[in-house]
């Protein structure tokens, strides 16, 4: 009876055994590598167990400099919401493109914060009202937003820095359709892009 309680022990040792080895961890075969054979395999693992640390990026002053820190990000990311908050939308006569005495002010008040920033970037979008067919409104859209951005280059902003865009009647201010929400519809926006 002894014998027999033995052998069923050492048989419940040798399971586990081989059943918390068949759960250790696996290497995972990639498509394009070859099974490597076992004595192949064995070759090649290193000599030792310890774990030696990943290599850090060497820090150096470039490398401080190249990161701006949380403080620059911070400012940056300020000096964008001003930006943004500073530039005023110009709005255009029915079925033109030309700007008005109020879109020539606007634009020489929005060239004061953009010369301010000299790394920022705009976008410049021009809308319609929903009245005429989408291709003429999205080249109508596209005129306004030409004719703006021609303005703030001869106000001194760089032309590599306005970028334009024409969104025709598909992005609406305001939902209606009379005369007033036409008039608030027919505009051209300023984003700021990049800092």
């Amino acid at each position: 009876m002894l014998k027999r309680t033995s052998f069923y022990i050492v048989f419940i040792c040798l399971v586990a055994l081989f059943m918390t080895a068949g759960c250790a961890k696996q290497n995972v075969v990639k498509k394009d590598e070859g099974i490597v054979p076992a004595t192949v395999a064995r070759q090649t693992e290193p000599l030792t167990s310890a774990v030696t640390p990943p290599k850090q990026a060497a820090t150096t002053p470039a490398t401080l400099a190249a990161a701006p820190s949380a403080a620059q990000q911070a400012e940056k990311a300020s000096a964008i919401v001003q930006l943004q908050s500073a530039l005023n939308k110009i709005y255009f006569d029915f079925d033109s493109s030309i700007l008005s005495e109020s879109a020539r002010s606007t634009l020489t008040k929005n060239a004061g914060p953009l010369t301010k920033e000299p790394t920022a970037k705009i976008r410049i979008e021009g809308n319609c009202d929903e009245r005429g067919s989408a291709e003429y409104n999205l080249a109508l859209g596209e005129r306004r937003a030409k004719a703006a951005q021609r303005y703030l280059v001869t106000l001194g902003v760089t032309p590599d820095r306005i970028s334009t865009i024409s969104y025709g009647k598909e992005k609406p201010a305001i939902q209606g359709n009379n005369e007033a929400v036409w008039a608030k519809n027919r505009r051209d926006e300023f984003v700021v892009v990049t800092p």
